[in-house]
C-alpha cells in the first residue's frame, strides 16, 4: 500500500477518536505483512492510565485477528508530525522492531523514521 493511503486511512481512523479530556484525537492505521489494515483511535477514560493510544487499540486488533508480521504505521493527529508515545514505542517493538513509522500532519505532510530509531535502547526478552 502507498504511504499516502495508508495516511489517509489513520486521518479516517481519527474522526472516530473519543478524547472528551485532551481534546487531541489521535488516528492510526498499521499495515500488517498480509496487507491487510488495522485501524485505531486513542480512546480516553476519565481515569487517565485507562485510556489507550491509537497506535495500540491497531497493535491490538491486528494481534487479535491473527496477524503477525507488520510493515508500517502511520499516525496522524492536530497541529505538527505525530510520533508515538513511549508506551506505544515499547509495544509496538516487541511486535514489529523493524516497523516504518509514517508521522503526518492532518494536511498529508508526513515524515518517515524507522522504530528503532524512535526507540534505540528498546527493552527486549
Amino acid at each position: 500500500m502507498k504511504d499516502e493511503e495508508l495516511i489517509a486511512k489513520a486521518l479516517e481512523a481519527r474522526k472516530k477518536a473519543y478524547c472528551p479530556y485532551s481534546e487531541f484525537p489521535v488516528g492510526a492505521a498499521l499495515e500488517g505483512g498480509s496487507g491487510r489494515v488495522f485501524a485505531g483511535a486513542n480512546v480516553e477514560n476519565g481515569v487517565n492510565d485507562l485510556s489507550i493510544c491509537a497506535e495500540r487499540v491497531a497493535l491490538f486488533k491486528g494481534v487479535s485477528e491473527g496477524e503477525r508480521e507488520f510493515r508500517k504505521i502511520a499516525v496522524v493527529c492536530a497541529g505538527d508530525f505525530c510520533s508515538p508515545c513511549g508506551a506505544c514505542r515499547q509495544t509496538l517493538f516487541e511486535h514489529a522492531p523493524h516497523l516504518r513509522v509514517l508521522m503526518a500532519k492532518p494536511n498529508g505532510d508526513y515524515r518517515t523514521v524507522k522504530l528503532s530509531k524512535l526507540l534505540p535502547e528498546a527493552f527486549e526478552l
